[in-house]
């Protein structure tokens, strides 16, 4: 069984920064794919992107494009969400998720609680 807690989350003026972290306990992300997604009250759960043991893959979507990244370091078994240039728009709870494959909340099998990321305008 995969446990991931996310961490870096909270609030942050527009055009600002943070780091969102996701650690994985119970078992190696060496082999894992992670995503990671967000959530806006009354909104559908967004695709944020993704690392695999190959690449990284953030989300082309308009809302992010260019302004998130994501890595990880296997030796720490955490993935990391960089989020530069903060809209308020941004603001929502990010989930990390674990065990699945591709853009699709629906076929990740291990998730994260949350963390709230709140930007002020």
């Amino acid at each position: 069984q995969v446990q991931l807690v996310e961490s870096g989350g909270g609030l942050v003026q527009a055009g600002g920064s943070l780091r969102l972290a996701c650690t994985a306990s119970g078992h190696t992300i060496n082999n894992l794919d992670m995503a990671w997604f967000r959530q806006a009250p009354g909104k559908e759960r967004e695709y944020v992107g993704r690392s695999t043991w190959s690449a990284n893959f953030p989300s082309n979507a308009d809302s992010v494009k260019g302004r998130f990244t994501i890595s990880r370091d296997n030796a720490k078994n955490t993935v990391y969400l960089q989020m530069n240039s903060l809209k308020p728009e941004d603001t929502a709870v990010y989930y990390c998720a674990a065990g699945g494959v591709g853009p699709f909340p629906h076929g990740y099998r291990h998730w994260g609680q949350g963390t709230q990321v709140t930007v002020s305008s």
